[in-house]
């Protein structure tokens, strides 16, 4: 990734997009395939990144701060200054591990809640990178679930959906004074 994409891994008094959160409907709504990649997705990009880094999250995609694009940006390593992050445009799951796993998942949009959430463990993505170019990654662990979960966003999933502890998702989310109706169950 080019330095000048890519910004310092420091947070902001200020994040420069505003994130949406749960029961918004900007996040509901499916992202639409970014047609050319120019100067203004590498901001939007670049943009997303200091908005996550400020937030303390390793995730964000477009349609949490209300841009319906096709376009996440990842950093499982935001404290690690010389790992570069991924900027993922138009990504499509290639191939599924047929191995799931649990884990615990939060997400910018719903902040304080976190719950298990099952996922194949490894993946097969092709994306375009900051520059137009086709890529492809096999990746595992965090990264996939990473993956994974910004890759629901761009077609207005959320986590929460993917939760099949009932109980435990209605009493995390009053917790956090989240309306459990914002949820919509895919089980």
């Amino acid at each position: 990734m080019s330095a000048a994409v890519a910004p310092e891994k420091k947070k902001l008094k200020t994040p420069p997009l505003e994130i949406h959160y749960l029961g918004d409907r900007v996040l509901r709504s499916p992202a639409k395939r970014i047609a050319k990649v120019d100067d203004s997705v590498r901001q939007l990009a670049r943009e997303m990144l200091q908005t996550m880094y400020t937030s303390d999250g390793i995730g964000l995609a477009a349609p949490q701060v209300a841009t319906n694009k096709q376009l996440i940006v990842i950093d499982c390593e935001p404290d690690e200054p010389a790992n570069p992050p991924l900027i993922l445009i138009n990504p499509q799951i290639k191939s599924y591990s047929k191995e799931m796993c649990d884990a615990q998942e939060g997400c910018l949009s719903i902040p304080g809640v976190y719950l298990d959430v099952t996922r194949p463990k490894a993946i097969e993505v092709a994306f375009k990178d900051e520059y137009g170019r086709p890529r492809r990654l096999k990746v595992t662990e965090l990264l996939s679930r990473a993956i994974q979960h910004e890759m629901d966003h761009l077609s207005g999933v959320l986590f929460v959906d993917r939760v099949t502890n009932s109980l435990a998702l209605t009493d995390e989310l009053k917790k956090h004074n989240f309306s459990v109706s914002a949820v919509r169950p895919m089980v």
